[in-house]
């Protein structure tokens, strides 16, 4: 994996074999980035990564120096991987990571983001749960955006509060906004 922009550029860093997460792939984090930064200054940005994996879009958004970013995921080794990471970048003092499944994480932060981004594995069916939660909980700060990433099979363009889809390949990305907009199809993150 490598960071692709941002105080990090072209860092570079080894996931172990047999990981178990795979991470977001370099075009399609790249179409993200580019949708993100065309909307927004990230700068100061309060961040939620779910489902954080290797880190990658961790990463990649303390690189283009977001404010204060978490990370949580429910695996041991991907929270100890992403400190590891963390330390070796020197970027610690901006992330907070958490070991702890992701809805319950959801259900009991106090906590309000600009972006929630998730990506849970693509097999699961737990991504209407997080719209769902996301939203009734007011999670999100004035203009926020959620952004899951799934595959094709899952459908959430029916969705209160959705936006758009973008894909790369075989990588998809929904974005939901407590923004109200009048035509969002036609709305470009």
């Amino acid at each position: 994996m490598r960071i692709i922009r941002g105080k990090l550029k072209s860092r570079r860093f080894s996931v172990p074999k047999n990981f178990p997460s795979r991470p977001t792939t370099d075009y399609a984090k790249e179409g993200l980035f580019n949708l993100i930064e065309n909307r927004y200054s990230l700068v100061e940005f309060d961040i939620l990564d779910l489902c954080a994996g290797t880190g990658n879009i961790t990463f990649e958004f303390l690189s283009r120096e977001a404010g204060k970013l978490t990370a949580v995921d429910k695996d041991y080794f991907c929270t100890k991987f992403i400190r590891s990471n963390a330390k070796e970048l020197d970027v610690e003092e901006n992330l907070l990571v958490i070991k702890q499944d992701i809805i319950q994480y959801l259900l009991k932060t106090t906590n309000q983001y600009d972006i929630i981004f998730a990506d849970p594995p693509y097999k699961l069916t737990f991504h209407h749960e997080i719209v769902e939660i996301v939203f009734k909980r007011n999670l999100l700060k004035d203009n926020g955006v959620l952004i899951i990433e799934h595959g094709r099979e899952t459908k959430l363009e029916n969705y209160p509060n959705f936006e758009n889809k973008r894909s790369y390949g075989n990588v998809h990305f929904s974005f939901f906004s407590n923004e109200q907009l009048d035509n969002k199809t036609d709305e470009i993150i």
